[in-house]
């Protein structure tokens, strides 16, 4: 899912504004980086981080801040807002679910889906939607995009299960070493318990559905369907809808390698995409 296909401007730099903010906290508290490392339990390098905007802060950086601050929830809140910018208003609902999910089962047919996706291929994602957008605006764009790793990062992930049709792991998005990275790291995150990975083979003809979406089940068993159109997005919650394209989703589940071969099939694509990234230019 391309979320950021309908972002006509540049948003505000969210990751930044909270680093101004961060940084006046710990002036107002009269301390050093490091003495404020101390106090919210942090590295003394990730107080930089943040207050340099290279990342947005944590929700249990925020809540720390809070906690030392004696805001009770002033900076939890201003976080959550902020990790909403960079988002197209439409898309923002599908972030809310993504990260109160249970259960989030994916079919992509075009692109790796962003959690998943390393930086140089988002970053290769966005250049090739966005190619007149400047250095920063596409380093912006990257930086939300990998802020939606953060679900996997939490105490309990959800479990997240993606049904890859072959062709995405076949083109080649930027470069043959930026694809050879992408799959290595959906090997490594295949590792994790809360990942499954499936290959829907070229072989297997016509897939169950034409265009990607998404099934996200929350942890009251509440499931809903979220796809998307050119530069719009839907979360639909209606029963007969979630019903068919649940039971959809099981056909195409069927029709896909096991998880075992599909892993096996996608280190032997990455060494394909490797070969092809040391081969003598024509």
């Amino acid at each position: 899912m391309d979320e950021g296909a309908d972002q006509a401007r540049e948003p505000a730099n969210g990751a930044a504004y909270f680093g101004r903010e961060t940084k006046a906290l710990r002036d107002a508290l009269g301390l050093s980086q490091q003495r404020f490392a101390d106090q919210v339990h942090y590295q003394q390098a990730q107080i930089s981080k943040v207050e340099n905007g290279t990342v947005l802060a944590s929700e249990a950086f925020a809540e720390a801040m809070d906690r030392v601050a004696g805001t009770p929830g002033v900076y939890a809140r201003l976080r959550a807002k902020l990790s909403k910018q960079g988002h197209p208003e439409w898309f923002i609902p599908y972030v809310e679910l993504e990260k109160a999910a249970a259960k989030i089962e994916d079919y992509s047919n075009a692109f790796i889906m962003g959690v998943l996706q390393t930086e140089d291929y988002a970053e290769a994602v966005f250049r090739a939607a966005h190619p007149r957008e400047t250095e920063a605006q596409l380093k912006y764009r990257v930086e939300v995009r990998l802020r939606r790793r953060e679900i996997l990062e939490r105490e309990a992930p959800p479990l997240l299960w993606v049904i890859l049709h072959e062709s995405v792991l076949r083109t080649v998005v930027g470069s043959p070493a930026v694809m050879a990275g992408q799959l290595g790291h959906l090997l490594a995150m295949a590792a994790s318990p809360h990942v499954s990975l499936q290959v829907l083979r070229f072989t297997a003809g016509a897939p169950a559905a034409g265009l990607p979406f998404i099934l996200l089940t929350q942890a009251d068993g509440t499931t809903v369907l979220y796809s998307e159109t050119t530069g719009q997005g839907q979360v639909n919650d209606s029963t007969t809808a979630v019903q068919y394209w649940s039971a959809t989703y099981e056909r195409m589940r069927a029709s896909a390698e096991s998880e075992a071969r599909s892993l096996r099939l996608i280190h032997s694509i990455m060494k394909e995409h490797t070969n092809d990234q040391h081969a003598e230019p024509a």
